[in-house]
This record gives structure tokens, sequence and C-alpha cells, in this order.
């Protein structure tokens, strides 16, 4: 799945145009490496927006998601 859906399926950006802006700006990366990127179990995303950097896991990709189930996609790492 593309790094722009992923982040708006799971919720993790409310828009998917603001995801692919921030992966177009180099505000997302995955696994260290910015770019468009198909993102898969496992793979590290590191999201740069605000005044808080987040760091997740991705445990899942779904193409879809209900707003209970979202989180269930990814664990928030320190």
């Amino acid at each position: 799945m593309r790094l722009d859906k992923y982040l708006k399926v799971t919720r993790l950006i409310k828009r998917r145009t603001i995801a692919n802006e921030a992966c177009d700006a180099e505000k997302v990366l995955v696994n260290g490496k910015g770019a468009s990127y198909d993102v898969k179990v496992g793979d590290i995303i590191e999201i740069n927006i605000g005044t808080r950097p987040l760091k997740v896991k991705v445990l899942n990709v779904t193409e879809h998601a209900t707003k209970e189930t979202a989180a269930d996609n990814y664990t928030v790492i320190d």
C-alpha cells in the first residue's frame, strides 16, 4: 500500500492530500528513507509534522479501517 494511503487509513494523518504533501517534503520517512514508498509489515515510519515527532512500527496493512481499529495497524515507538 502506498505510504500516503496508509497514513490516511490508519489516521496518523487526517487527509490523504496532506499525507502526500508531507511525503513529498520528506517530513515522513520509512526506515530512514524519504520519497514515496510501499508500506510493508515491520517498517518503521517517522512523521516529523508539528511540534512532536512520531515514530511508529507497522503491524498490519489493511485497505480499510474503522475509527476503532485504525490504531491496531501500528504501535508507537519512543
